[in-house]
């Protein structure tokens, strides 16, 4: 079952996050951090998935922006990469080659899509 998805940028910025069980917003905002910190120190050779607590992380990154999706352990992580290419798909579908700005400037609706 995935627990939460974060977008963020190479730089490191937050640009969006979506929580399906409810965690106390302090420890959201430290999972968020250190989570960013050590998927951006990672080299790009590097395999895309990380244990982290009792979760499992997998991320990917298209163009500037890196999608981290958490999953629980059992949960299959070539599955969850697959289901985040089909939200990259229909993010690209519903904004029209949809890039940083799009996410930005229309969370709303990239919001809603999630």
């Amino acid at each position: 079952m995935i627990q939460y998805m974060l977008l963020f940028s190479r730089q490191g910025k937050l640009r969006l996050q979506k929580w399906y069980n409810p965690i106390a917003m302090k420890d959201k905002r430290r999972t968020t951090r250190e989570l960013i910190t050590l998927i951006l120190s990672r080299k790009p050779k590097m395999c895309s998935f990380l244990e982290y607590r009792d979760q499992k992380i997998v991320y990917k990154r298209y163009a500037s922006l890196f999608f981290c999706v958490a999953i629980d352990s059992g949960d299959n992580e070539l599955l969850t990469l697959e289901i985040i290419h089909r939200f990259v798909e229909l993010l690209d579908k519903y904004f029209g080659s949809v890039c940083e700005l799009d996410i930005i400037f229309n969370f709303e609706k990239a919001y809603f899509c999630s």
